[in-house]
């Protein structure tokens, strides 16, 4: 296998997660995002994902793209240990925590969002930050409450074993830190991403650990 992937990148973060959950390893081909007018956007890499995004996984000649499927793709492929309940009840719960992370709450932080608003809105870095924050901290807040309420959450979002839903909120709080997010509100939350940084699988996968890491 061949992960192409940026270190900085929280999508590519859940990747590597749930490989070192898995036990597997992977080829890393790193693609700068902000490098030489970054590197997604070579024709050489948009040969291999047109949308210019990372992760990308290659498999038996297969590009698999979008963090999500290729996650549900190692948890298919590499059953043990399972990233997806069978009940169908907590699967769709663990996928429903997953979702409002990589489809509400990172689209509107992403690193083509906040260029966007710097080069052709001209929003200053400060207002940029005040974005990033809002939107952040509005998601993990009625995060925190889904996952209060629901009340399935042990060690992990689901009970004591990681699942994918904590292969999404772990990248996802780190890059909250990195912007000073205020996270006093998300009690429960900050105590599930503790547990699993304590986990070689979570810790390892760190932004700051990779290959580039600047």
């Amino acid at each position: 296998m061949k992960l192409y992937s940026y270190f900085r990148s929280s999508a590519s973060y859940r990747v590597r997660i749930a490989l070192n959950l898995k036990g597997l390893s992977a080829d890393v081909t790193q693609v700068h995002l902000t490098r030489h007018g970054g590197e997604q956007h070579t024709p050489e890499y948009r040969a291999i994902n047109p949308d210019g995004l990372v992760p990308v996984l290659v498999d038996d000649g297969q590009a698999i793209t979008q963090s999500l499927a290729i996650i549900e793709y190692l948890d298919e492929t590499h059953p043990a240990p399972a990233l997806l309940p069978r009940d169908a009840r907590e699967r769709a719960y663990v996928r429903s925590i997953a979702l409002a992370i990589a489809c509400d709450i990172h689209p509107l932080d992403n690193l083509r969002v906040l260029r966007y608003l710097k080069r052709e809105l001209q929003v200053g870095e400060q207002a940029r930050n005040a974005w990033y924050r809002h939107w952040c901290e509005q998601g993990l807040a009625a995060l925190e409450q889904s996952v209060v309420r629901a009340g399935r959450a042990g060690q992990f979002c689901l009970g004591d074993s990681p699942t994918l839903a904590d292969c999404c909120l772990v990248p996802q709080i780190h890059n909250a830190l990195n912007m000073q997010s205020d996270l006093t509100a998300m009690p429960a939350l900050m105590r599930i991403n503790a547990n699993c940084l304590a986990l070689p699988a979570f810790a390892n996968a760190a932004p700051e650990l990779q290959p580039g890491a600047e």
